[in-house]
């Protein structure tokens, strides 16, 4: 039986294509400049026999177990680097419009020796993505930064102590919502207070969400982790401190409050439940904000609230 014959026709040229097939790919990242990099070495160092347990750094600094992550935005980078903040690389895009805060940003990491990549506006999407933040309006700009240090609750009052004015520290009783956590830090900076302090369990943390929020004000106002918030706040009474926590049904009007003007924590509860049972327990008022048309304030709003009425009390009395 003859063969058939094949019904394919004269071969048509690639028009280059297979020409540029065979060129490779454009360069691959060096390891150390890929955004997974560093969590594999981390995790390779502890799979190695004998490797010690993962601890916090030394002195009274703590760092939650989160990878790095992706700050945006060009008011938050910018104070972010102004304030020193750990930092290992900042992305530009290529199509950006300088202004003042890029120009700042890309002299400030220069002069810190940092690695300053120019990348297209889809890689920082896509850097945004991977780093949870996505559709992040990044502006153009990121800053790859590591890990938040918190300080130590006594850390936080031997500082405030030392300060020229009466301590105020504010804490968060379970705010869970990083948007929360950001406002209140943007409200603490703004009113003067010295630091924060949120549980270590049940609650949110500095990330990037809270950063942004707080517009960059979190580079310079220092976080306290406590492992258990109520006997941190009866670490501040012993000092000295009196513990105002913020509820609906509090009793005194916060427009009445005569402890404003003395050494203060001011404690907001949460989204949902508020104060919660042993935290209300150990404070030595409770005052509430005289609202009409709703049922209660946002958790930041209240704070914030709070916090100009005693920067005001604090400013009449020191005239």
């Amino acid at each position: 039986m003859p063969a058939k014959k094949s019904k394919k026709g004269p071969t048509k040229g690639s028009g280059g294509k297979g020409r540029r097939s065979l060129e490779g790919k454009s360069g691959t990242l060096p390891a150390e400049q890929r955004h997974w990099y560093d969590g594999k070495q981390r995790a390779k160092a502890a799979r190695r026999p004998g490797a010690a347990p993962s601890r916090g750094g030394a002195g009274s600094d703590r760092r939650r177990p989160d990878s790095s992550e992706l700050l945006v935005g060009r008011n938050p980078v910018v104070e972010a680097l102004r304030a020193g903040m750990p930092a290992s690389r900042l992305f530009l895009a290529n199509s950006l419009d300088p202004d003042d805060r890029v120009n700042e940003a890309a002299r400030l990491a220069g002069e810190r020796g940092m690695e300053v990549l120019e990348v297209t506006r889809a890689e920082l999407d896509r850097r945004c993505e991977s780093n949870g933040q996505p559709g992040a309006a990044h502006q153009g700009i990121a800053l790859q930064v590591r890990p938040y240090r918190y300080r130590m609750p006594e850390d936080l009052l031997e500082s405030a102590l030392a300060s020229d004015t009466p301590p105020l520290i504010v804490a968060l009783d379970g705010v869970t919502d990083p948007h929360n956590l950001g406002a209140v830090a943007r409200s603490a900076a703004a009113f003067g207070a010295h630091g924060l302090v949120i549980p270590e369990r049940r609650s949110a943390g500095v990330t990037m969400t809270a950063w942004k929020t707080s517009a960059g004000t979190l580079a310079r106002l220092p976080v306290a982790q406590a492992t258990n918030l109520t006997r941190a706040l009866e670490g501040f009474k012993k000092a000295g401190l009196f513990v105002v926590g913020l509820d609906a049904g509090g009793d005194t009007p916060v427009p009445e409050l005569e402890l404003a003007t003395g050494p203060l924590v001011i404690v907001a509860g949460s989204e949902g439940r508020g104060l919660s049972r042993l935290v209300r327990e150990t404070c030595d008022v409770v005052a509430g904000i005289p609202i009409s048309n709703a049922e209660s304030l946002n958790a930041s709003v209240a704070a914030g609230v709070a916090l100009y009425e005693v920067a005001r009390r604090r400013s009449s009395a020191a005239r």
